[in-house]
């Protein structure tokens, strides 16, 4: 397995080089002229543009639902051609109520904005808001759809830098922009959002869009050519990751993306763990099972070239989403400790040095301005390891958890000015994510006692001094064990 994500890492650092060496950006791949303005022909007005509807959905965004539909209403495009539809699912009347006025006073600017409130409750969640939202007879007259997440604030010039890939290429499906992170350097934790999530769009999303291969839809800060959309088989809330499942199927189809690193969207990262832990137990649990899903139907699909099949059931599914996980905790914090125990294995310095080096190297090339943070990025991500590897076996499985849906929480401006004394001086401890206060978590707990153990064993009995990074690496589990990592909120 380490052998099969190292091959991965430098197969992508390669196609990367040579994608900068060779000049190959989109805008020279792909036919991708401005449109003209109303004022430059007169005769042309707006129908040059393509009707293009904005959705927004949005689940108790408390703090950000105005940033998100004020940037969509800002967006620099022919007022007759863009509809802006806010998909409210709020359980929250004051939430409700809230974002019902904003649309309401941006209605009266002159801007056509939808607020949309779905019967049934929140049945397929994401998918489902955006599916229902697709149905409404003013959707059904758009060219191109562009989703925003309630956080996600697009510059005035977004549409007019992504549209015209889409215009001028009938078969590109997909346009997907990038991530920029407002808060990055709010926590430690974001520092190592930022570096895991810059690898992500510089390299993971770079090499599948420079290759013609496939990379996968972020859910948000993208555009897509509804007439694909649709021909996908539209938006499925089977797994939750249906950004993921939509460009799957839409690749299936025959349809390329394309990614755009110089158009960027600016975002917020979540900066509680609690938040992030259910982030990363829905973005790793949802690829596995989909993978579970999808495996045999990609096999079968005639449409596409042997070379892209293997791309997306090796490459993308099975390294990325699945061996990257389970190798990162099974063999870093499990195997090697154990080695300790037993000193008659033997780990090569190759699998247990080399490798690991040059893949924490090259995962750094992302974010260069925290490069000396690697050893907190390399602890950390084995210490989320242990949550990924059994969210990835859920989804595999489809054990219990498998469809849970827990919207990311984000604080906004408005929260990080209160003053943090604010909350109660109540002390508070339980077992779990449900209660606020001091969190343990007992699997995170209990890899840090075997760590620790290892590594006083090592100190006693062994001779491979693998106790620096047993001790360190338990220090890293028992901290995020105890919950003390990320921004503290009373009562979140």
């Amino acid at each position: 397995m380490s052998v099969m994500l190292f091959a991965e890492k430098v197969y992508m650092a390669t196609v990367v080089l040579a994608a900068r060496l060779l000049g190959r950006r989109p805008e020279r791949r792909y036919r991708c002229e401005p449109i003209r303005d109303s004022d430059d022909d007169l005769e042309v007005g707006s129908a040059a543009y393509p009707m293009v509807l904005v959705q927004i959905p949005m689940y108790n965004e408390r703090e950000v639902y105005q940033l998100s539909i004020g940037a969509a209403c800002g967006l620099a495009w022919p007022a007759d051609r863009i509809i802006v539809q806010v998909l409210d699912d709020s359980t929250d009347p004051v939430v409700k109520a809230l974002v019902r006025a904003e649309c309401e006073r941006w209605a009266s600017k002159g801007v056509d904005v939808r607020y949309e409130v779905r019967d049934g409750g929140r049945r397929g969640y994401k998918a489902g808001a955006l599916r229902e939202g697709m149905r409404r007879a003013y959707a059904r007259g758009c060219d191109l759809v562009a989703i925003f997440d309630a956080d996600f604030q697009p510059e005035p010039d977004f549409l007019r830098r992504a549209v015209p890939f889409l215009l001028h290429n009938p078969d590109l499906a997909l346009v997907q922009a990038r991530w920029k992170f407002v808060n990055a350097d709010e926590c430690l934790m974001t520092r190592m959002q930022e570096m895991s999530l810059d690898y992500h769009f510089t390299v993971e999303q770079e090499v599948g869009s420079s290759t013609y291969a496939f990379f996968g839809f972020n859910g948000t800060a993208g555009v897509w050519r509804i007439s694909a959309l649709n021909e996908a088989g539209g938006w499925k809330d089977r797994t939750t990751v249906e950004d993921m499942d939509l460009a799957v199927r839409a690749s299936l189809k025959g349809w390329k993306f394309v990614f755009l690193g110089d158009l960027m969207v600016k975002n917020e990262l979540p900066s509680t763990l609690k938040a992030y832990r259910y982030q990363q137990h829905r973005w790793s649990c949802g690829p596995a099972n989909l993978f579970r899903k999808m495996l045999m139907e990609i096999v079968r699909n005639k449409k596409v070239t042997l070379w892209k099949k293997i791309h997306v059931i090796y490459n993308f599914f099975l390294v990325r989403k699945i061996i990257a996980h389970i190798v990162t905790f099974v063999f870093y914090c499990i195997v090697i400790p154990a080695t300790v125990l037993v000193p008659e294995v033997e780990i090569p310095k190759w699998g247990s040095v080399y490798i690991p080096t040059i893949i924490t190297l090259l995962n750094a090339v992302g974010t260069p301005r925290s490069v000396h943070l690697i050893v907190f990025w390399v602890l950390f991500e084995n210490v989320m390891s242990l949550h990924r590897t059994k969210a990835t076996f859920i989804g595999l499985l489809e054990a219990g958890r498998v469809n849970e849906w827990v919207v990311t929480e984000k604080l906004g401006d408005a929260l990080r000015m209160k003053m943090p004394g604010k909350g109660s001086n109540k002390p508070c401890m339980r077992i779990g994510d449900r209660y606020c206060g001091i969190r343990l978590h007992i699997l995170e707990l209990g890899v840090a006692a075997y760590l620790f153990f290892c590594g006083c064993y090592d100190v006693t009995f062994g001779n491979n001094h693998y106790y620096i990074f047993l001790f360190l690496q338990s220090i890293a589990f028992f901290v995020v064990g105890v919950g003390y990592v990320g921004t503290f909120v009373p009562y979140s």
